[in-house]
Order: structure tokens, then C-alpha cells, then sequence
């Protein structure tokens, strides 16, 4: 466990995440509140202090207008670029 406060930012994405590391808000949201894991194991897999993921999901729900704009990027990325990816059944037939 990483026992560093880390800030809400976007320097390295164009979305937020923690501070220095490649952890996004939206990805913690989704292991703890769509996946079901609990904060624990979230930041221990990922070696992150708890109170980093508690920060991650106050700042998802703090900000919900930016998240889903966050959230529409990159569903119109995965559309623009599904003609690069390979589906199991094409390459099977």
C-alpha cells in the first residue's frame, strides 16, 4: 500500500486520475461500483492508498457532467476505430 495522498489530475491523460500513476477516476469507479470490488481490494491490487480510491470515487461524483463527457470520448474513440479491430469470427472464417 502506497500510504501517498494523491491529487485528482490530468497530466498524463486526457482524463482525470491519480497523481503520478496511470489510474484513471473512471476505472476505479468502475472495479469498485460496476465490478463490485471493494475499495480495499481495488487499492491493493494496484498498490494505492484506500483513501486514493475514496478520493477517485467522491471526485466521480462530484463531477458528473465531465465524467460523462469523459465517458462519451471514449465511446466515440472505440467507434472510430473499430474498423482496427479484429472480431474472433472474422478470423476464423
Amino acid at each position: 500500500m502506497s500510504q501517498v495522498a494523491r491529487q485528482i489530475v490530468r497530466e498524463l491523460h486526457d482524463e482525470p486520475h491519480l497523481e503520478g500513476r496511470r489510474i484513471t477516476v473512471q476505472f476505479i469507479k468502475t472495479q469498485v461500483e460496476d465490478r463490485g470490488l471493494s475499495p480495499r481490494t481495488v487499492a491493493d491490487r494496484h498498490d494505492i492508498d484506500i483513501a486514493d480510491v475514496y478520493r477517485a470515487l467522491a471526485y466521480y461524483h462530484d463531477h458528473p457532467e465531465e465524467m460523462r463527457a469523459v465517458e462519451a470520448d471514449r465511446e466515440a474513440a472505440i467507434e472510430e476505430h473499430a474498423h482496427l479491430t479484429t472480431d474472433p469470427d472474422d478470423v476464423r472464417n
